[in-house]
């Protein structure tokens, strides 16, 4: 085992144990978020696992920030295993995909920043959007709508969301290289951020579909746009 290796295991293990100490993450939730995390080191090494960190510490942020205000509109809950899987888990995939076709490695790199894009772009413009947003839309009939509800979308959260893109994007340009990729990234990332807003106004309100599964569709979404971006 190599330094830097043991240092992120020390690193990940301390992590996994004061998510869990601080309630941030549910047990099952930690470990699941700790082999999450293993997979995009293993693949992505200190640039992928410097991406899930960003993301992992921006919505820690978002949604304690404004706590009280928040608990007027609804009631956020300790992160259990469902729904960080469904953040993270097409960002693992990705990261073992790197390990498994090393030829296609640079690919699953941007599918995998994209995905980890999304899931912050969406995160933060919902849970700051939330709380600096001034006028409320549905995202599909583009009529107000009460704030907080699915597929409720306002100008401030959308801005906030496409500024989180772009620090995951930048995140992984620092190091993979600044180049057309990091567009490809913020695109996919805010097209993944928008289209869990569609899925939330549509298939979420109408149960038949429940917000963690949503989280997963929007970080799947984004990888396929990110590829497709690549391969038009």
């Amino acid at each position: 085992m190599t330094v830097t290796n043991g240092i992120f295991l020390i690193v990940l293990i301390m992590a996994v144990w004061g998510s869990y100490k601080t309630g941030k993450l549910t047990l099952a939730g930690s470990l699941c978020g700790a082999l999450i995390a293993l997979s995009i080191y293993a693949g992505a090494g200190f640039t992928g696992i410097t991406m899930l960190a960003a993301f992992f510490i921006m919505a820690t942020f978002a949604t304690s920030w404004k706590k009280q205000q928040k608990n007027n509109i609804y009631h956020p809950q300790k992160r259990n295993a469902a729904q960080v899987l469904a953040n993270g888990s097409v960002a693992a995939f990705c990261g073992i995909m790197m390990i498994l076709l090393p030829g296609n490695a640079a690919l699953f790199a941007i599918l995998m920043a994209s995905t980890l894009a999304s899931a912050t772009s969406d995160t933060l413009s919902s849970e700051l959007g939330i709380v600096y947003g001034v006028r409320f839309y549905n995202i599909i009939t583009l009529k107000k709508d009460e704030r907080g509800r699915d597929g409720v979308i306002s100008m401030e959260g959308m801005l906030i969301g496409i500024g989180s893109a772009i620090i995951i994007a930048l995140i992984y340009g620092a190091g993979f290289g600044f180049n057309s990729d990091i567009f490809i990234i913020v695109i996919a990332g805010t097209a993944g951020n928008i289209a869990d807003s569609v899925l939330g106004a549509t298939l979420e309100r109408g149960g038949y579909l429940q917000n963690n599964m949503v989280n997963f569709l929007n970080t799947a979404i984004a990888a396929l746009i990110g590829w497709l971006l690549i391969i038009i």
